[in-house]
């Protein structure tokens, strides 16, 4: 079934520009912004941040897809049990973006000087988030039933002005918002009131989408096709 859905993902053509620009996006924006070797320990990271609109508009489009042309009915009659199918998709997504991430990084790191055996634990941490993120897009757009209204605010948030950022201006306890506290996983400077720890930052993420995702369940398991 997951074979299933990463073939009908590959299908998108929208997914191809996705990867696209989580791929390329990063290490063209270190070159933009290419410092001194040595003089930002998040040199590289940054950029990463940025790319995670690839892995947003991934986790939409294979929700939002569904619901298009009303291909949900034709995937509910090959597998007719609701959770397997979304189990599938979700293992299919988390895969397809951890397959981008991964090089992306790398690519990123490579621009930026600070590639190296120790940045493994980060780039790991930068997989982490980005599959976090488009897991969070991917459920927010099956409650929704809508790919419009989720993709146009997570994108604006992640790379234009950050809503929740500027939320840590107001009240400290917004540095527990997913995105935020999953930037943890690898930005060392965050400039949050609240400074988390990689694993700690990984688990509140952890923490958002698994709710999320149970509720997308649930309202997917209960409502009609």
């Amino acid at each position: 079934m997951v074979r299933a859905e990463l073939l009908k993902i590959a299908g998108l053509p929208s997914v191809w520009v996705a990867a696209a620009i989580g791929l390329f996006a990063p290490a063209l924006l270190g070159v933009v912004n290419l410092r001194a070797p040595g003089t930002d320990p998040d040199a590289g990271y940054l950029e990463l941040t940025v790319g995670v609109v690839g892995a947003l508009v991934l986790g939409v489009v294979t929700a939002g897809s569904e619901y298009r042309g009303r291909q949900i009915t034709t995937s509910l009659v090959c597998v007719p049990s609701r959770v397997r199918l979304l189990a599938a998709k979700t293992a299919a997504l988390a895969l397809t973006v951890a397959v981008v991430a991964v090089p992306a990084s790398i690519a990123s790191l490579a621009v930026a000087g600070t590639l190296s055996a120790g940045a493994v634990p980060r780039i790991a941490g930068v997989t982490a988030y980005w599959v976090l993120s488009a897991l969070l897009a991917y459920g927010i757009t099956l409650v929704v039933r809508s790919g419009v209204l989720p993709l146009t605010v997570l994108i604006l948030n992640s790379s234009v002005v950050s809503v929740t950022y500027l939320l840590t201006r107001v009240t400290p306890w917004a540095t527990y918002l997913p995105d935020l506290a999953g930037a943890h996983l690898f930005i060392r400077e965050t400039n949050a009131p609240i400074e988390l720890g990689a694993v700690t930052g990984g688990l509140v993420m952890a923490g958002w989408t698994a709710a999320v995702l149970a509720v997308a369940t649930v309202v997917f398991r209960r409502r009609d096709a």
